[in-house]
């Protein structure tokens, strides 16, 4: 096979990946959004003075952040139901979907850390200045202390979603069709071992280009936030 037939082959074959490439950003998204609020509770249940509430979103979090994402990514997809009956209709829930709220958990104890880490990073004697002004502790932390939080969040955060789009491919393994599941059937599709590596490497370049300027963006910030 000459490199002009491989290169036309794997043009004919880019908007069948790139479908799938979209249903790995969309993943992520819903991912980051979902695992974003979930952080957001857990990371503040870290920092409570009710013991039962911080302990349980310790052990959450340090459950869900420690746990391979494999593992978590099967739990949901076949132990989560495959349709919900809502009002006597039933709806299938798509092996995507069941797989967004696997990866979602992971994402939630990582900002959980990272939230707990921003607050504690706030000097206590902003804590103390408030409450020696007469505010509350949920006054202070809404209105003092996690607004100054959030531009030490977010790098972290554009780092994790960085991290999340990549591992986006592992529902290939569970039969979502994304990028990479369809860059497989093209492979074998084809049945030429010459297309094997052009394909894959259209397919890094891919994740590369989407990846790379969040990565970019985010050290950015980091340097900007850190000269503030």
């Amino acid at each position: 096979m000459s490199e002009t037939s491989i290169f036309a082959d794997v043009l004919r074959w880019l908007p069948f990946v790139l479908w799938g490439f979209g249903l790995n950003v969309l993943m992520s998204v819903l991912a980051i959004v979902l695992g974003t609020g979930a952080g957001v509770f857990l990371g503040l249940g870290q920092t409570s003075h009710i013991r039962l509430v911080g302990g349980v979103s310790r052990l959450a979090t340090q459950l869900f952040r420690n746990a391979p994402w494999l593992v978590l990514l099967f739990y949901c997809i076949f132990l989560m139901p495959y349709s919900i009956v809502i009002s006597g209709a039933t709806y299938n829930v798509p092996s995507w979907l069941r797989a967004t709220l696997g990866f979602s958990l992971p994402v939630a104890a990582n900002f959980s850390e990272i939230v707990r880490g921003a607050i504690e990073s706030i000097p206590k004697g902003q804590w103390e200045a408030a409450e020696a002004l007469g505010y509350s502790r949920s006054v202070t932390l809404f209105r003092i202390i996690l607004p100054q939080c959030i531009t030490r969040m977010l790098p972290p955060w554009m780092n994790l979603y960085a991290l999340l789009i990549t591992a986006t491919p592992l529902a290939s393994i569970v039969g979502v069709e994304e990028a990479l599941a369809r860059t497989q059937a093209a492979v074998q599709s084809e049945a030429q071992a010459s297309f094997l590596i052009p394909m894959y490497a259209t397919l890094l370049v891919m994740f590369f280009l989407y990846t790379y300027p969040i990565s970019r963006i985010s050290n950015a910030l980091e340097r900007r936030f850190r000269t503030v």
